[in-house]
């Protein structure tokens, strides 16, 4: 049986956050998503992303406390998610990530929603890892 809908894309996924100043730093001031909206009383902080939402939960907010043990190598929130990028100058996207200290791995033709692409991996301040993915090759 079809399912009654159609999937559009990612609406947004949630990072619980030891350090809330420095992921919102690296997420708004590194990668370019813009505070969408705030509820610090939850400890909620929704970042633009394109089309989609990243959301901060801060771990000493009242979302956060109830949520469990906080994000670490033995208690990651999720393997990777994927953060399509246009155009994906490699070069440049190199030098800007080096900047600014995140360490940058192999770029590798990997398939994602829109196909085949370049893409390369990095991690945010508390180890979640980010794949940043061009437009199909």
């Amino acid at each position: 049986m079809t399912a009654p809908f159609r999937i559009k894309g990612l609406d947004h996924v949630v990072l619980r956050a030891i350090d809330i100043s420095a992921m919102k730093r690296f997420y708004c001031d590194i990668l370019g998503c813009v505070l969408e909206r705030a509820q610090p009383d939850l400890g909620l902080y929704q970042l633009r992303a394109g089309q989609s939402l990243i959301d901060l939960v801060d771990m000493q907010g009242k979302l956060g406390r109830a949520g469990g043990r906080p994000p670490g190598i033995e208690g990651r929130n999720m393997d990777h998610f994927c953060i399509g990028i246009d155009p994906f100058q490699e070069c440049e996207l190199r030098a800007h990530l080096k900047a600014h200290g995140i360490a940058v791995g192999e770029v590798a033709d990997r398939y994602g929603a829109e196909g085949g692409g370049p893409s390369l991996y990095i991690k945010d301040p508390e180890d979640n890892v980010l794949e940043l993915k061009g437009p199909p090759s």
